[in-house]
């Protein structure tokens, strides 16, 4: 599943955990420029990992999705055919295209519209800047992404400030936002519970 000097781009810590030990893997907090400043001079292949809010109607949380390409702003950023093929061979997710974005999409509307200009099934936030990482330099990329967030569900304030830059939680800056917006409370709940899904979804497939 992980070629020979295999670099795992992710976002959270939380789905850094779910990798074997002893890959390496660059952790963006959210952040793609922080990202492009992580890349080790020596990987050999990129795998975007992690968790992608749903944008296709179906797409709902725990839906794995293998990358069949990313769009960005309009680009199709190529992934690598055989590996791709490979993981499909061993893990049960949908194939399709994947959007990249710079910024949380909050609310349905958004991703709609997203959806509306790129066809893409899912979003992430690491995909598009692993994928220039990849082809800048001639080495395989692929992507697999669990869904947290449908296409539907709109994204509490709270998950904006919810992160470290080191991809860590912020539990008192999400605490803070709570106190100044109580009633986005069962949303950030919900967004916890389906987000476990998504972790669930990508431990099995790496199983």
């Amino acid at each position: 599943m992980f070629p020979p000097g295999c670099v795992v781009a992710v976002g959270l810590r939380s789905e850094a955990a779910l990798l074997p030990p002893g890959l390496c893997v660059v952790v963006s907090g959210g952040d793609p420029a922080r990202l492009a400043a992580l890349w080790p001079a020596d990987a050999t292949a990129v795998l975007s990992f992690g968790i992608a809010g749903g944008l296709a109607p179906g797409m709902q949380a725990g839906a794995l999705l293998l990358a069949s390409a990313i769009w960005e702003e309009g680009e199709v950023l190529a992934v690598d055919v055989p590996w791709q093929a490979a993981l499909a061979g061993r893990i049960p997710a949908r194939l399709g295209l994947l959007a990249a974005s710079g910024s949380l999409l909050a609310d349905a509307a958004a991703k709609a519209a997203l959806h509306g200009r790129s066809g893409a099934l899912a979003v992430d936030m690491e995909s598009g800047a692993a994928a220039r990482f990849a082809a800048a330099r001639g080495i395989p990329f692929a992507a697999l992404r669990a869904v947290a967030d449908g296409p539907d569900q709109a994204l509490p304030r709270a998950a904006a400030v919810g992160l470290n830059p080191d991809g860590s939680p912020a539990p008192l800056r999400v605490l803070g936002a709570l106190l100044r917006h109580p009633l986005e409370l069962p949303g950030l709940l919900r967004l916890a519970r389906d987000s476990a899904r998504a972790h669930a979804a990508l431990r099995q497939a790496l199983a």
